[in-house]
């Protein structure tokens, strides 16, 4: 299945967005769902095998983004995401599934990038459903079945948080699909009520999983970029809320290129 728009895959699932994605020779493999997926660059668009859900991995890849229309509106904005921009073309920010979204970056606090593949990949080979050549992202109900594996993960601090998450999920206690309706705002403050979620991993989570494009996280590497290249120092907020108004309403998209400037500067 070939599907036709603006993306480029490299630095849309290799840039942290997400974490089950691996590139062998010019194959993409990751899993959506029930299906383990395979994507090859081509140079109008993405040839797609194992799913034939077209409309929902376009939606999955950003395909409801005005791209020409966010790139333009952050240039105006600063010249040097302009150039970071330009450097990068067809980066897009994913859409993912809110629970795999949520479980994700709860175990992705204090961790690389490397630390946090693993501990995904641990927790749905352990739990997930089998589809052969890798596993499922586990419901709430697979976890708690057989949450006396949760130790073999390695999961560290984090596995008490992440069995709390799925017990509430599981109960009803905890609706993660119910935060759509929600407004940046509302959305944050509610995922901040959840153990383990810190204003970073909210940010992460509204702006991956709900579609909030202004949210502007910040960790150890955006910290350092604002204060290189913009002179802003001082807590989380008010870090975030400099590039939520100088980036608005598109902060997200600026967020993510200035995330990986290392890796696409001239």
């Amino acid at each position: 299945m070939k599907i036709k728009m603006d993306v480029s895959l490299d630095p849309t699932l290799g840039c942290g967005q997400a974490h089950r994605w691996r590139k062998e020779g010019d194959v993409w493999t990751g899993v959506l769902g029930n299906e383990i997926v395979e994507m090859r660059q081509l140079p109008d668009g993405v040839d797609i095998t194992g799913s034939d859900k077209r409309s929902e991995i376009e939606r999955y890849l950003g395909g409801d983004d005005d791209l020409d229309e966010i790139i333009d509106s952050i240039s105006k904005a600063d010249p040097y995401v302009a150039g970071l921009a330009s450097n990068c073309p067809g980066m897009r920010i994913l859409r993912q599934e809110p629970w795999e979204c949520l479980a994700t970056y709860v175990l992705a606090t204090n961790a690389n990038v490397a630390r946090i593949g693993k501990m995904v990949e641990s927790v749905c080979d352990h739990f997930g459903t089998d589809l052969g050549r890798r596993h499922a992202f586990p419901t709430p109900g697979q976890i708690l079945d057989k949450q006396e594996e949760l130790p073999e993960c390695r999961l560290g601090f984090r596995e008490d948080r992440f069995l709390i998450l799925a017990e509430r999920v599981e109960t009803g206690d905890l609706d993660p699909y119910a935060m759509k309706e929600l407004d940046y705002r509302e959305c944050v403050s509610a995922l901040k009520e959840i153990k383990g979620v810190g204003p970073k991993v909210a940010d992460c989570v509204a702006l991956f999983a709900f579609e909030h494009m202004n949210a502007f996280p910040v960790d150890a590497r955006i910290q350092k970029v604002m204060e290189n290249i913009y002179g802003v120092t001082g807590s989380y907020t008010t870090v975030s809320e400099y590039g939520m108004r100088k980036f608005e309403p598109y902060a997200g998209y600026a967020q993510e290129f200035l995330y990986h400037a290392k890796f696409i500067e001239l």
